[in-house]
Order: C-alpha cells, then sequence, then structure tokens
C-alpha cells in the first residue's frame, strides 16, 4: 500500500499535507486546494486540538448513532483509521487482537452482535467525513489508495470484533450450559444446600415456594438427537405455560419438565390434546415433533417447597420404572395411578415372600416360568376373559387354557377362582415389579 504522507506521521490530520510533485499542475492543484480551504470555515477537524479530541467527538456521534452502544468498545479502531487515512498504514496483530478483546467484552456486556458491528461502521463513515479537505482532495490515485487503507481496516477490525464476540458468546453459552447441568442434578437430588438452592434457582425462572410437579419423558429406544427433541419442548412448554417457573432439561437419556402444579388447570388445551395435563400435554408435543416414535410419560404428584420437586422426581421416575416392568400400555401415566404398585414394593421382604411362595414353583414348567407368568399377566388385565387373553397373546384359547391348568397343578392356586384371583394377581404383580423371574429373588440384594 503506498503511503499518502511523509514518513513521520502528522501529529495533526490538519499537519497532513500531500508531498510536493515536480509536476507544476499538481503544485497549482494544491495550492488551488489550499486556496479554498483558506476561504471556507474551519471544519470540526481542524478546529480541534491536537490532542485528538476530535476523534472522541466522532466516537460520541457515533456511540449515539448505534443507539447508545459504549462508545469504549471502539478502542483505538478510530487511530487505525485515521492512520490508514494519512499514512496508508495497516494495523499490526496486536492492534487485532486489541479488536478482538473488544468483541468479547461486547458480548459480556450484553451489546448485541448487530450494534457492535453498527458502532463500527458508523464510526468508520464518520471518520472519513470528518477528514481534511487536503486529504480527501488530493488526485484520484491518493484518494483511492486512502479509501483501500481505510477499508482494508474496516474489514479486519469488523471481522476481528465479530470473532471475538462470537468466541465470547460461546464461552457464555458453555457455561451456562454447566451451571444449569449441576442446577438440575442438585436440584432433583435434593440434598443440596436449602438456602444456596433458592439463589440459584432465581436465574432460572423458578420460585420454590410454590408448588411444582415433575415430568419424565422416555421413549422407547435409544434417543437420539436429544438437543433437538429438548429445544422443541422446551419451546413448546414456554409457549404454553409462559417462561417462569418451568424447566426442560435432559436426565440420564429421559426428558425432565419441571412444571408449577396449576399447569394442569391454567394450560389451554390444544386441538390434539385430550385433556390439559401436563402429561398429555407434553405427550402431544413429542407426538408432534417426533412422529413414528412412541413415548412413555409418567408425572409426579405436586408438592411445594425446595424438597418437594426432588419428592415429586423420585414419583415420576418409579412410575416410569414400575410402567417399563408391568409392561403398561397407557401413555401417560400419573403416580396417583400407580400408589397400589407402590404399596406392594414398599414392604419388599413381604412382596418377595409371596411371589415366591405362590409363583415360586412355575419355574419347574417345561420352557421356564416367563410363559405361564405371560399368561397370567393377560388374562388379569383383560378382565379374566380368555377369548381376549388369547388374541392379546397370539394363542388359541385352547393353549391359553391349557397354561392356566398348568398354573393351577404347579401352584395349585386356580387363577380362575373368584377367591384365589386377588393372591395370584398381587403375586404377579409382585414378580413384574421386582424382575422375577429374570432376577433371583433368593439372591442377596
Amino acid at each position: 500500500m503506498a503511503r499518502l504522507a511523509a514518513a513521520t506521521p502528522p501529529r495533526t490530520l490538519r499537519d497532513a499535507r500531500v508531498p510536493s510533485s515536480p509536476q507544476g499542475s499538481c503544485d497549482e492543484a494544491e495550492r488551488g486546494v489550499k486556496d479554498r480551504n483558506d476561504q471556507r470555515s474551519p471544519s470540526p477537524t481542524e478546529s480541534s486540538s491536537a490532542d485528538g479530541s476530535w476523534l472522541a467527538e466522532v466516537a460520541q456521534a457515533a456511540g449515539r448513532e448505534a443507539g447508545g452502544v459504549p462508545v469504549e468498545l471502539l478502542g483505538d479502531y478510530l487511530t487505525l483509521l485515521a492512520d490508514a487515512a494519512t499514512t496508508g498504514r495497516k494495523p499490526d496483530p496486536v492492534e487485532l487482537d486489541a479488536v478482538r478483546l473488544l468483541g468479547r467484552r461486547a458480548a459480556e456486556l450484553g451489546v448485541s452482535a448487530g450494534s457492535a458491528v453498527q458502532l463500527y461502521l458508523c464510526a468508520a463513515r464518520r471518520l472519513w467525513s470528518e477528514l481534511p479537505m487536503v486529504i480527501r482532495a488530493r488526485d484520484s490515485a491518493a484518494v483511492r489508495a486512502a479509501t483501500e487503507a481505510v477499508l482494508h481496516v474496516v474489514d479486519a477490525a469488523v471481522a476481528n470484533l465479530a470473532e471475538g464476540y462470537t468466541e465470547a458468546r460461546k464461552q457464555m453459552v458453555r457455561q451456562e450450559e454447566t451451571l444449569r447441568r449441576e442446577f438440575i442434578e442438585d436440584l432433583l437430588r435434593g440434598d443440596a444446600d436449602v438456602g444456596r438452592l433458592v439463589e440459584r434457582a432465581e436465574p432460572f425462572g423458578l420460585d420454590m415456594g410454590r408448588p411444582h410437579q415433575v415430568a419424565l419423558a422416555a421413549p422407547t429406544g435409544r434417543l437420539g438427537h436429544a438437543d433437538a427433541v429438548i429445544s422443541a419442548l422446551e419451546r413448546a412448554v414456554v409457549h404454553r405455560f409462559g417462561d417462569r417457573d418451568v424447566l426442560v432439561a435432559g436426565k440420564d437419556g429421559w426428558i425432565v419438565v419441571v412444571a408449577p402444579a396449576d399447569t394442569d388447570t391454567a394450560a389451554p388445551r390444544g386441538p390434539q390434546t385430550r385433556s390439559g395435563k401436563l402429561g398429555d400435554l407434553l405427550l402431544a408435543e413429542l407426538d408432534r415433533s417426533r412422529p413414528g416414535r412412541s413415548w412413555r410419560v409418567t408425572v409426579g404428584r405436586p408438592y411445594p417447597g425446595s424438597y418437594g420437586i426432588p419428592r415429586s422426581y423420585e414419583e415420576a421416575r418409579d412410575g416410569l420404572t414400575m410402567a417399563m416392568r408391568l409392561h403398561l400400555d397407557t401413555p401417560v401415566i400419573h403416580a396417583e395411578q400407580l400408589l397400589i404398585y407402590r404399596v406392594l414394593v414398599r414392604d419388599q421382604p413381604a412382596i418377595t415372600d409371596l411371589v415366591q411362595s405362590v409363583l415360586g414353583s412355575l419355574v419347574n414348567a417345561r420352557g421356564g416360568a416367563e410363559p405361564l407368568l405371560n399368561t397370567l399377566d393377560a388374562y388379569f388385565a383383560t378382565g379374566s376373559v380368555t377369548t381376549e387373553t388369547a388374541r392379546r397373546l397370539h394363542l388359541s384359547v385352547r393353549a391359553v387354557t391349557y397354561r392356566l391348568d398348568r398354573v393351577k397343578a404347579l401352584t395349585g392356586n386356580d387363577p380362575t377362582d373368584p377367591a384365589q384371583r386377588f393372591t395370584i394377581h398381587a403375586a404377579v404383580l409382585g414378580a413384574r415389579l421386582l424382575g422375577w423371574p429374570d432376577h433371583d429373588l433368593t439372591a442377596p440384594s
């Protein structure tokens, strides 16, 4: 890049002069420009003192035009532009690194990327318009060189500003994700410091004094593209319930939704939802965003206080585990529906003894206990209707009857006898909850 002034930069732009040309026409042109400059009123640049106060005026005006962006984000950018216009000097790597740091600072101050870039462009335009006429009235080659030098500085500075801004935003997002993940872990675990937990909940919009309920959504199979699913569900939940007291996250391959207890009554019903309950709304949105995939949603009961959320989460998690073990077909399950199963597993030694006493001898059947246990499970699920049991198991009625007879012969308990049906049914449910016969109940836990 050809220099447009002497090797030593002038102390001010007013002192900048084009070098003398051996051609008389150039001398006459410069004298003509000088005469016109002497006749016109002094420009803001020429009337400013040599300390560069005119650059501060340009910075303030650019900041106001950009919407009140802090002028501290300009740094030495205006000086770089002035040097480029007068001497053609390009910024060195150290100066561009300083601009990159200013981009990071803009992100930390919460200034948008568009506003930061607008500040730099406004500053460049205003500085160019404030340059003395002696610089902008040179011959076309000199003006073209000055323009190229200034545009080079603008291009390099804006690129480094945007790069620094992007780096800072990515770092801030990673930090927010880490804080969010740690907060959710402590919130659902329920063993963190309560006072500190309440403080950490405020940035996420959670009022720990309100009753909350927790819902879990689990797909059939592995959850692929979890971030996309969580983002879509979070947008839908926030749109439906508002951005307060709502939290959506992924945990252990499941989607966790924390919502205030009054969402069941306050949430509007969509055209594809059967009710306004939280679980039904989540299922409808998941089916809409990921068609063709089956989901199971469990919802814990609402509880107040900082320990209410982990308690509701525990109910939803236990409900999801029970639903999987019991092979329940209902896609949305509320904790109230599983209270009887919680009663069964609460006294585990007693339910273990019941399973071993009533069903233990089924392991001696040809093919093991699993086929007979499946038959009993389907038989009780269909209301003890043999034909419906056969249809569900894809067997003949005769095969189902034969298996029921085998259960009676092996255990001494008749599943078709109403007096014995409850005992056998409770034992079957206990076997499912305990994972029997895959899990050896005699082995120490």
